[in-house]
C-alpha cells in the first residue's frame, strides 16, 4: 500500500475515534452504558454481515489466531467501550482527550516489548512530543465541565472526575493493546474480516448486560437526534474506524502507527469545544500543536529511505500480548 494512503487511513481512523469519544458523552446520558454498547455492536454487526464470510484465499484460523481475535475484541472493543463510556460520562470530553494523548507512548512501549519492533530515535522523540503535550495541558489546570451539566450535574461531575479519569486510563491501556494485537492479526487476516469478527465477539460479550439494561428501559423517551447520533456512533466505532486502522496497520509498524493516535485527543477536544461547549485555553492549543509536530517528525521519510521501508518486516515472534 502507498505510504501516504496508509498514513491517511490511520489518521482518519483516530480522528473518527476522537469524535465519537466526545459525542458519546450525550449518548451516555441518554442510554445506560451497557445498552449503548449493545446497540452499537448490534448496529455495526448488521452493517457488516457480508464481511463475516471467510475469503477463499484466507487460510483456516489457528487456535492462536482465534485467541488473538478474542483478545482484540475483549480489550479493544468490550473493555475499551465500557471504560471509555463510563469514564467520559464522569468527566469532560476535553479531559478524555488529554488522557488519551498518552496512547502513542503506551503503544510504542508495548510494540517494543511484545512485537520486538525496533523503535527509532525519531519515533521516541515523536512519542515524547505527545507526553509533553499531556503535561502542558495538565499543568494548565483548565478542565471545564460542559455547559450541558449545570448546577448539581456539574457538581457531581467534579466529584466523580477522578474515577472517570481512572477509567479513561484503563481505556488507554486497552486501546494500546488493540493496536499491538491488531498488527499481528493483519499478517493473517484481511482488515474487513478482522473488523467483523471482533465486532461479533463484542456483541456476544455485552449481550447479557445489554439485555438486562434494555429490559426496563423506556425507548420512547429517546429523541430522534439521539437515534441519529447513535447510528453515527455505531458505524464509526464498529465499522469505519476499525477497518481504516487495520488497513493502515498492514503497511506500518505498530510503534509508528501509534503516533497517529494523537489525532484521537485532538479530534475529541475539537468536538468538545465546537459541539459540547467546552473551553480550550491557549496552553492547550499549544500542547496539541506539539503533539502534531510529533506526527510530522515520525512520518517524514528519512534520507535514503526507500518506498518499501515501511512495509512490515519478518513475522514477529509468537509472544503473548499480555
Amino acid at each position: 500500500m502507498n505510504r501516504i494512503v496508509a498514513y491517511g487511513c490511520l489518521a482518519l481512523s483516530m480522528s473518527l475515534v476522537g469524535s465519537y469519544v466526545a459525542l458519546s458523552k450525550p449518548l451516555a446520558v441518554a442510554f445506560p452504558v451497557f445498552l449503548l454498547a449493545w446497540l452499537r455492536f448490534g448496529i455495526g454487526g448488521v452493517a457488516m454481515l457480508g464481511w463475516l464470510k471467510k475469503p477463499a484465499s484466507e487460510p483456516a484460523m489457528t487456535a492462536r489466531t482465534q485467541q488473538l481475535v478474542f483478545l482484540e475484541s475483549f480489550l479493544g472493543n468490550f473493555l475499551f467501550s465500557i471504560c471509555m463510556l463510563y469514564g467520559v460520562s464522569m468527566t469532560s470530553a476535553l479531559a478524555a482527550g488529554v488522557i488519551m494523548a498518552s496512547i502513542p507512548a503506551v503503544v510504542a512501549v508495548m510494540s517494543w516489548v511484545f512485537l520486538r519492533e525496533r523503535i527509532s530515535l525519531r519515533v521516541w522523540i515523536a512519542v515524547a512530543c505527545g507526553v509533553v503535550g499531556i503535561a502542558l495541558v495538565s499543568l494548565s489546570n483548565q478542565e471545564q465541565i460542559p455547559k450541558v451539566l449545570p448546577g448539581l450535574g456539574a457538581d457531581l461531575t467534579i466529584k466523580t472526575s477522578w474515577l472517570g479519569n481512572l477509567l479513561l486510563i484503563g481505556a488507554v491501556l486497552c486501546e494500546s493493546a488493540y493496536a499491538v494485537i491488531g498488527k499481528k492479526l493483519t499478517g493473517v487476516l484481511e482488515p474487513k474480516r478482522i473488523t467483523a469478527l471482533i465486532n461479533l465477539w463484542g456483541f456476544v460479550l455485552v449481550t447479557p448486560f445489554g439485555m438486562w439494561a434494555a429490559w426496563a428501559f423506556d425507548f420512547t423517551k429517546i429523541a430522534t437526534g439521539s437515534w441519529l447520533l447513535l447510528l453515527f456512533y455505531s458505524l464509526a466505532a464498529s465499522v469505519w474506524t476499525v477497518w481504516l486502522w487495520m488497513t493502515g496497520l498492514k503497511s506500518v509498524a505498530a510503534n509508528r502507527a501509534g503516533v497517529f493516535t494523537v489525532f484521537l485527543p485532538i479530534s475529541a477536544a475539537a468536538v468538545g469545544v465546537l459541539v459540547l461547549g467546552e473551553t480550550m485555553t491557549a496552553t492547550q492549543v499549544g500542547a496539541f500543536a506539539v503533539a502534531l509536530a510529533g506526527v510530522v517528525l515520525a512520518t517524514l521519510p528519512q534520507r535514503g529511505s526507500r518506498p518499501h521501508s515501511l512495509q512490515p518486516g519478518p513475522p514477529a515472534p509468537n509472544v503473548p500480548p499480555r
